[in-house]
């Protein structure tokens, strides 16, 4: 690990990339939380790093979450509607970057991705076909086998899925923020008014907020029932540190998702 918060933020950014890039080659989808945690995993905070903000996010946390911000400019990571995602250019950058010191320099100076940087590829994609002929021979002292395991399986996932739905919501949900009177607000940072409520779609379980708002840098919560009495700043944490948006201008969309307490910016 590096000295310094500088130097390991650079180390957890390339991490950033190397998880999500992961995902992808093994079709696993992961929020924003566990992306920054597995970074920290791999990076993990010094001493300095791991003093706690207002709120008990951690300042390495923070920073290294305001940071993202060099990925996005570089092309290589979307913070989009359904979370974070890593562009084709972003998988590119973890081969032909592969060493931290090049991925610093890299990203310091804008350096584009050599053109004919092939993608990465999944290592364990080359065991699989050995694997299944092994597998084989033994299928066929019990052809039944696969039958019974979908029969003993199907209750299960049908279990998941209707519990997947069952989300106790709250009676109303609002965007408490610096913003709130370009809303149509009377103030701004009070739960109670109407023109900050969000909408919950029974579709997909999601409390959603569009509006139109300058261009500019705000800040938001999360709160519940019309009061303070229960509200979620970043990360999910209750009564946690304020929401950050880098407003481009114009339509803003705001999804809070009450299970999770994820919150994506369309």
């Amino acid at each position: 690990m590096a000295t310094n918060t500088a130097e390991n933020t650079t180390l957890r950014l390339k991490a950033v990339l190397d998880v999500l890039s992961e995902a992808v080659q093994s079709s696993e989808k992961l929020n924003a939380g566990d992306v920054l945690g597995a970074a920290i995993a791999k990076v993990p905070l010094n001493d300095q790093e791991s003093e706690l903000l207002s709120g008990g996010i951690p300042r390495g946390h923070k920073t290294l979450t305001t940071a993202t911000a060099k990925l996005v400019k570089a092309g290589w990571l979307v913070k989009g509607r359904p979370g974070w995602s890593i562009t084709e250019d972003g998988q590119r950058a973890t081969v032909a970057f592969a060493d931290p010191a090049a991925f610093a320099a890299a990203l310091d100076a804008g350096t584009p991705v050599p053109a004919g940087t092939e993608l990465p590829t999944a290592p364990a994609a080359k065991a699989a076909p050995k694997a299944a002929a092994k597998a084989a021979p033994k299928r066929k002292k019990a052809e039944a086998a696969p039958a019974a395991e979908a029969a003993s399986a199907a209750p299960v996932a049908e279990t998941q899925d209707s519990s997947a739905e069952a989300v106790d919501q709250p009676d109303a949900v609002a965007v408490v923020g610096d913003f709130n009177t370009l809303l149509g607000a009377p103030e701004n940072w009070s739960p109670e008014f109407d023109e900050v409520q969000m909408k919950l779609d029974s579709a997909d379980q999601l409390w959603k907020l569009e509006a139109d708002i300058p261009a500019g840098f705000y800040n938001f919560k999360i709160a519940l029932n019309r009061s303070w009495a229960e509200n979620f700043g970043a990360f999910g944490l209750f009564d946690g540190p304020n929401h950050e948006l880098h407003h481009d201008g114009g339509r803003l969309v705001i999804h809070y998702n009450h299970r999770t307490r994820d919150i994506v910016l369309a």
